[in-house]
């Protein structure tokens, strides 16, 4: 019989730090598409990547399943909703940032990347969060092309 697992919570902001410079975060980035194939990015206002133009996603919380992850994630990004099994795992990824989101100067930022992909019948106008100022839809090619898209979500679209 599997483990009975507690309520995710939050690590105060002290913990949350000491985990950033000690490990690597996992986190589930969402690739999501509408019907003519266009993917959503938002324009992130903290850091890592401030001020680029990045995939919707966030960290697993400890004692967080990962569906129960993905929904959260979703939702508090997008405010659309969808379940893991409607996804598809593109592959795990690896990003590293200098940077770190409390703007600590003397530690960087590692992750581990589970990337999804999830095709939207309907998507509507996505409610953004306030990690980002907006967000649009992109051509692959646009993505690719652009400087204001950041490098580790163009590497998701060069398989």
């Amino acid at each position: 019989m599997p483990a009975r697992l507690s309520r995710p919570t939050l690590l105060s902001s002290d913990d949350f730090h000491t985990v950033v410079r000690l490990a690597p975060l996992v986190s589930i980035d969402l690739i999501i598409r509408n019907s003519r194939g266009e993917v959503l990015l938002g324009l992130r206002n903290n850091e890592p990547a401030r001020g680029f133009y990045f995939v919707p996603g966030g960290i697993i919380l400890k004692q967080e399943r990962l569906h129960e992850a993905f929904a959260r994630i979703l939702k508090r990004e997008t405010n659309y909703d969808a379940s893991l099994e409607d996804a598809r795992l593109l592959g795990v990824y690896e990003h590293f940032y200098d940077a770190n989101s409390s703007g600590h100067k003397n530690f960087s930022t590692h992750y581990v990347v589970l990337a999804h992909e999830l095709k939207l019948a309907d998507a509507s106008a996505p409610k953004f969060d306030a990690q980002h100022s907006e967000m649009r839809w992109w051509g692959e090619r646009d993505m690719l092309v652009s400087d204001r898209v950041h490098e580790n979500t163009k590497a998701y679209f060069r398989r």
